[in-house]
């Protein structure tokens, strides 16, 4: 997995949208596999609730039958917390201050997302290179 071009998308959304403090992007499961995110913020933990969050709002998705979830917006005193589903396996979590405009992270999370699928489901080289050696031989 490139966590180098991860890392970059993270870094590019925080820094792109006003009030982003933080991103986690983490397994379904809520394993997280990679955090742009301050000391005080526990990866784990958000991603476990996170996951838990975007586990519930599918449920309540297909019960109303209102398509494929996208994304669920956490609003509290403090701030936000946005989780959005990244295909069927991931999920990446946005945390933002008061002043965070949700308006612009609608935007510009949805290209984010497309390009972390890409990168979640790109195969090594290696094994890309072996397959069509192995396919050409046969």
């Amino acid at each position: 997995m490139d966590y180098e071009a991860l890392a970059t998308e993270l870094r590019t959304l925080r820094e792109t949208v006003a009030g982003v403090t933080d991103t986690v992007l983490a397994g379904v499961d809520g394993i997280p596999i990679f955090a742009d995110a301050a000391a005080g913020v526990d990866p784990a933990n958000v991603s476990a609730l996170a996951a838990a969050d975007l586990g519930v709002a599918r449920q309540a998705v297909e019960v109303i039958g209102h398509g494929a979830l996208s994304q669920t917006v956490v609003f509290s005193s403090g701030g936000y917390m946005a989780v959005y589903a990244v295909g069927r396996t991931a999920l990446m979590v946005v945390l933002g201050d008061k002043g965070l405009n949700l308006g612009r992270l609608l935007h510009e999370a949805q290209p984010v997302i497309a390009r972390i699928s890409s990168i979640l489901t790109a195969q090594p080289p290696t094994a890309a290179k072996a397959r069509r050696r192995t396919q050409t031989t046969s």
